[in-house]
């Protein structure tokens, strides 16, 4: 169900039976509604975890610098785990384009993928536009202010990130402290507010942000330290 003036906010936790859910209304105000189970518009967090892996996926690389991946899904289109749309991963550094992180990137390949005449969607531009409303994006970290703010304009039914912005912080990156929440309470007057899905799969997700600062953090799986970096074995 969705609220014209209201957002849903969901923490959902490895290993949980269950959490608290959160109704965030106007700018401020913050009460608990009762217990979550890990399901949530009907998918469960079997399903959020195989999309959140996919997104690590979409890297392409098993430790990449800015390991910003994002996956873009229909979850209505094949019953039970979904369909995949398109994925994006962070290549600000291999484009020069400062504003392609992962979901920016994932957006901008939905939008060519959608529209393309001769692609599996072949919408026109408006209906491109319009088939995000449907769509769920999942990124492995919480998004910048840039990319929250991209999400509401596009529309996006589900948000659902695995490390947050302070679990960034606390290991090293710059980032701007304006969080996800914050982007969605000061976007009220847009239409389609959707659902927003944090904390999924993040003992999985936070290794690939924890040894850029670190060097005596150990590399994500498949890589190795060389020159005090993580490469790919």
């Amino acid at each position: 169900m969705r609220f014209s003036m209201t957002y849903r906010v969901a923490l959902m936790l490895v290993g949980a039976a269950s959490c608290h859910q959160h109704h965030f209304q106007h700018r401020t105000d913050q009460a608990p509604i009762g217990e979550l189970t890990l399901s949530i518009n009907g998918v469960s967090f079997e399903t959020r975890a195989h999309w959140m892996r996919q997104a690590n996926l979409a890297l392409g690389d098993s430790c990449p610098f800015a390991a910003f991946g994002s996956v873009i899904v229909n979850h209505t289109a094949n019953p039970g785990v979904g369909e995949l749309v398109c994925t994006g991963a962070n290549s600000h550094s291999r484009t020069g384009n400062p504003t392609l992180h992962g979901e920016m990137a994932a957006i901008s390949n939905c939008s060519s993928i959608l529209a393309d005449p001769n692609g599996p969607y072949s919408l026109s531009p408006s209906e491109a536009l319009a088939a995000f409303t449907d769509l769920s994006l999942y990124t492995n970290a919480e998004s910048c202010p840039m990319c929250a703010s991209a999400i509401r304009w596009a529309g996006f039914k589900e948000y659902v990130y695995g490390s947050s912005i302070d679990k960034l912080v606390e290991k090293g990156w710059a980032q701007i402290h304006v969080w996800s929440l914050e982007i969605f309470q000061q976007s009220l007057d847009l239409p389609n507010p959707g659902h927003l899905i944090g904390g999924v799969l993040t003992n999985e997700t936070d290794p690939y942000f924890s040894w850029q600062f670190d060097a005596a953090y150990p590399c994500p799986k498949g890589c190795s330290r060389v020159d005090g970096s993580c490469t790919a074995q």
